[in-house]
């Protein structure tokens, strides 16, 4: 059998067609590094400037640096509100990767609770991937140094040193230095982009009144860093400008005798210079410790603040507002004087019960008797009802309203702390509009307005700038930052003082205020229990601000009811009255009468600042309409001002 032959290999067509497909590789790669090569022009050339941005950006950090804030002095100079180093974890999403996974790796490294680690992941979650989050603020040493070695196991963590606040005096100043808390959405919407520089923000008191001043401007720092996001060296940095420094009016000394003078009792008190308007003391108590609030409150610590009935964090001096009771007498008496519808010699005839006519209801006088004829003076220092009843019916209500206005009520007054509460004025319009199911104004309406009831609500430092004014003739705004610094080097410079204005045109219808003022505690007035020892001279006025109103014509004993229904006990003075450099408002909750409860309390305010050193005040004012006045003829009936008490008599 014949095998079939086997064709002849085609050596020219094998190798024409080995050359087309070698120049179809050849294209090809050709074509690619073409393609390559164009794509890295594209990269080195046409995106250059986007490419090294990021590699830049790689290398080097922006870091912002927070300021110094401000610190608060007091008077003397000594800090309420100081700054303390202090190590933070910062971590940055976007490097730092999953919330929970990374608190997972923490454990064992930085002590964190279950409170403090709910509070990262919300903030986590809700932050922006390139915004560094705080996992922990306040490192203990021993956590900053553990961190430290393991730093390699977290990229995106940061250990970062900054300036933490704390109050040195604790619950003393809480009411007026105010505290910083965390800084949260709604604050970093209003500071803009320069918000992130910041970890905390004033919260309450002065730290919020004057944040911006408080703050300072954030500053930055450059730096280079390795592939491990280790800094390498720091290229460039823009010191952060320190926030303004303030130092305050109030004396610590005093603040701590004003708080102590209240002992176990409740209330609020602030003292005032009359020359100047500065604010020497002011307490709201109880108080609470605001350092609490620096790095996040506890639930249970703001639990056991809330629930507290007793409202730690109410701030009563400007807030709280009171009927004024018979504090508001020296002022009314005064407006029947300017207004012309009183002399001081004038008198009125108290039985014990004044009627409108026409009228079975009627208004009593605290003595059940009456006090017999009246003038001014004796209306005051015995606190005679009818005399103001009768007093406020002939002026009218609108006019008692534009006195009241003059002398700083129904407004606020303007102190630099946020939220001053304005009170309210009683007026015919007032009630039309807040009261409108009482029906019209009516004169019952004007009688017990008259004596500081009814729709009245003052707060005690509109009091005390009431009682200022009497003392120095001027209305002035009260105040409590006294001066500012820009830096530690720098000079204090003085804060303007906004204008004041006469509580009278006549220095003798002062004069006769003030006589029946100071016969309240050095004749025969309400709060002669207070005089024993006493080296200075007290211009003063006692009040009580009524809780429960009595029923019909039957009056209440305040010390008959519960504590929370007892009336507030309220006390107004000045002191030396013969050239005041003091004047107080006291309102004590529960407290039954202003002469038991409040009058005391005054009494050791004046004692801690009139028999030490009072400071002479930093600017001169207007001269004083009362420079040494004659109060020998202060019962206004010819009897001679009792002399002072040696110490220890009865």
């Amino acid at each position: 059998m014949m095998r079939k032959a086997r064709p002849l290999k085609e050596h020219a067509a094998e190798a024409a067609l080995f050359r087309r497909r070698a120049l179809i590789g050849f294209l090809c790669a050709l074509l690619g590094l073409a393609v390559l090569a164009g794509w890295y022009f594209h990269l080195q050339v046409v995106q250059h400037d986007l490419y090294a941005t990021r590699s830049e950006n790689n290398r080097l950090r922006l870091v912002p640096v927070a300021p110094a804030r401000g610190l608060i002095l007091d008077r003397k100079g000594r800090i309420l509100a100081d700054n303390v180093s202090a190590w933070r974890l910062d971590a940055v999403p976007e490097r730092a990767g999953d919330g929970a996974a990374l608190l997972a790796n923490l454990q064992g490294v930085v002590a964190m609770d279950l409170e403090q680690q709910a509070r990262f992941l919300r903030e986590y979650k809700a932050s922006r991937p390139f915004k560094p989050v705080t996992l922990k603020l306040r490192l203990a040493e021993d956590e900053a140094a553990r961190f430290a070695v393991n730093r390699w196991r977290f990229p995106g963590v940061e250990l970062v040193p900054y300036l933490g606040r704390v109050y040195p005096y604790g619950a003393l100043f809480a009411h007026v230095v105010g505290y910083v808390g965390r800084i949260d959405d709604k604050d970093l919407a209003a500071m803009g982009d320069a918000g992130g520089a910041y970890t905390h923000v004033g919260k309450t008191g002065l730290e919020r009144f004057y944040e911006q001043e408080l703050r300072g401007k954030p500053g930055y720092r450059r730096l280079e860093t390795n592939v491990a996001g280790r800094t390498v060296r720091t290229l460039e940095t823009l010191p952060a400008a320190p926030g303004t420094d303030l130092r305050l009016s109030i004396d610590a000394d005093l603040q701590q005798a004003m708080t102590e003078a209240f002992g176990e009792l409740e209330g609020s008190a602030v003292a005032v210079d009359p020359r100047t308007g500065e604010i020497l003391a002011m307490v709201s108590l109880p108080t609470f410790d605001a350092n609490l609030f620096v790095n996040g409150i506890s639930h249970a610590d703001f639990r056991a603040l809330n629930d507290n009935p007793s409202r730690p964090q109410f701030n009563r001096v400007v807030l709280g507002g009171v009927a004024p009771g018979s504090t508001i007498k020296p002022l009314l008496a005064l407006a029947g004087l300017d207004s012309g519808t009183r002399r001081a010699e004038d008198k009125i005839l108290s039985t014990g019960m004044f009627y409108l006519p026409g009228q079975k209801r009627g208004y009593g006088d605290s003595h059940r008797g009456g006090h017999g004829w009246t003038d001014l003076r004796k209306s005051i220092y015995q606190s005679v009802n009818t005399y103001y009843y009768k007093l406020a019916l002939d002026m009218g209500i609108d006019k008692v309203d534009a006195y009241m206005a003059n002398y700083g009520f129904g407004r606020p007054t303007g102190v630099d702390l946020a939220g001053e509460i304005e009170g309210i004025l009683p007026s015919p319009a007032w009630k039309a509009a807040h009261a409108p199911k009482q029906g019209k104004w009516y004169p019952g309406d004007t009688v017990i307005t008259g004596i500081g009831q009814g729709f009245w609500k003052v707060t005690p430092l509109q009091l005390a700038q009431a009682t200022g004014g009497l003392a120095s003739g001027w209305l002035r705004a009260p105040h409590l930052v006294k001066d500012t610094r820009s830096n530690f080097d720098a000079p204090w410079r003085p804060v303007p003082l906004k204008p004041a204005h006469r509580m009278s045109a006549s220095p003798a219808h002062l004069q006769a205020v003030t006589e029946g003022m100071v016969a309240t505690v050095h004749g025969y007035g309400t709060a002669t229990n207070i005089r024993a020892g006493l080296t200075y001279t007290i211009a003063s006025k006692t009040g009580t601000a009524q809780v429960v109103s009595r029923r019909g014509n039957a009056a209440l004993n305040p010390r008959s009811l519960p504590m929370h229904l007892r009336h507030r006990a309220l006390f107004i003075a000045f002191a030396p009255a013969e050239a005041p450099t003091i004047a107080i408002a006291v309102a004590v909750e529960g407290g039954g009468y202003g002469a038991s409860t409040a009058a005391p309390i005054a009494r050791k305010v004046f004692d801690a600042w009139l028999l030490g050193r009072a400071p002479v005040p930093a600017k001169p004012e207007d001269a004083l309409p009362l420079q040494r006045p004659d109060f020998s003829n202060v019962m206004g009936s010819g009897t001679a001002l009792p002399p002072a008490k040696t110490p220890g008599a009865p």
